[in-house]
């Protein structure tokens, strides 16, 4: 009998045994199948906050451009941490929001459409209000001030037009920039929200992350190589090949020009982002906006819609800057 008893107690482990080993089986796929959904979503939330990444690239590598060649590498890692601490408050916000006050997101990304906007005008305006042709000697003055602070020349004269150090200005760059990243991010957290807005809570909070992870990784790496483009094409002028010391040259050369072209993408990507926050915020414009591309060709449900978002940007942007000064002159301050 005890034999007897020690056998079924043997079956009874196997039979156990083979009944975890199936079930474990059944969570492992389980468990991968969660995973290839999560890798799906965020796949797909990428593709659709590929514009705003664009853009999101364009206004960053603008926003470090006249920093000094040595502070270039630590500003972009500086406005980079800023960036990932803008997404440590972005992913809870956003789950919050989505959970309890999803009526929220509209509003706040208003708001922030508008303070793009406002930066664009404000942009577009210090354009008026350049200074005349420096002597020689204010020239000197300023790259021998600049040698002296550690920062760029033009460091040194828009801090002077600021009333500010130089230091100080270009610490309120970075701020700037931060502040910049954290409204983008804020709508590419929302687009990406979207995507998974019917799914389990733990699925949005991990779609999030790996999102929020991926375009700074992205975009701040690049922002990254742009900004030293010039020090690739240095080494590639040293290299004994003819083809890679002329394209070493050919970098250097081109540099300046897309530093300035960037610089005019990322104004403008202020007033189409912005834009397009402020016209989804209205919905005789959003409703207007839709109706007219439905069944246009493929220039005009292209070009409309940009020249929309632009036109509104600029008009708020406007309105926004007008609302500042005067609140400035009445306070007897300046708006900036």
């Amino acid at each position: 009998m005890a034999g007897g008893g020690l056998l079924m107690l043997l079956d009874d482990i196997t039979a156990l045994l083979d009944d975890i080993a199936v079930m474990s089986k059944v969570a492992a796929g389980k468990s991968t199948a969660a995973v290839d959904d999560v890798a799906t979503m965020t796949k797909v939330a990428m593709q659709k906050t590929a514009g705003v990444l664009g853009d999101d690239l364009a206004l960053n590598a603008e926003k470090v451009t006249g920093v000094k060649a040595n502070r270039e590498l630590p500003v972009v890692w500086a406005v980079a941490k800023g960036s990932l601490w803008n997404k440590f408050i972005l992913v809870p916000a956003a789950l919050l929001i989505s959970a309890f006050a999803p009526w929220l997101i509209t509003p706040l990304l208003m708001v922030g459409g508008a303070f793009l906007c406002f930066e664009g005008v404000e942009k577009i305006l210090s354009l008026f209000h350049k200074p005349g042709k420096q002597e020689a000697e204010a020239i000197t003055a300023e790259f021998v001030e600049a040698e002296k602070e550690g920062v760029a020349p033009s460091s040194v004269r828009a801090a002077k037009e600021a009333a500010k150090a130089p230091v100080d200005y270009e610490k309120e760059k970075i701020k700037g920039a931060i502040r910049t990243d954290f409204i983008l991010s804020a709508e590419i957290m929302a687009i990406a929200l979207g995507t998974v807005s019917t799914k389990p809570i733990w699925e949005q909070a991990l779609v999030l992350i790996a999102v929020a992870l991926a375009i700074t990784v992205f975009v701040y790496g690049l922002v990254a190589g742009i900004v030293r483009m010039d020090d690739v094409g240095e080494w590639l002028k040293a290299k004994s090949s003819s083809v890679a010391r002329a394209f070493g040259r050919g970098l250097i050369a081109s540099t300046p020009w897309l530093m300035r072209g960037l610089s005019i993408v990322g104004t403008a990507a202020m007033f189409l982002v912005g834009g397009s926050l402020l016209v989804h915020g209205i919905p005789f414009i959003e409703h207007w906006l839709h109706d007219a591309v439905t069944g246009a060709g493929t220039v005009v449900a292209t070009v409309l819609p940009l020249l929309v978002h632009a036109g509104v940007g600029a008009l708020i942007g406007a309105a926004v800057v007008a609302c500042v000064h005067i609140w400035g002159a009445i306070r007897g301050k300046p708006a900036h």
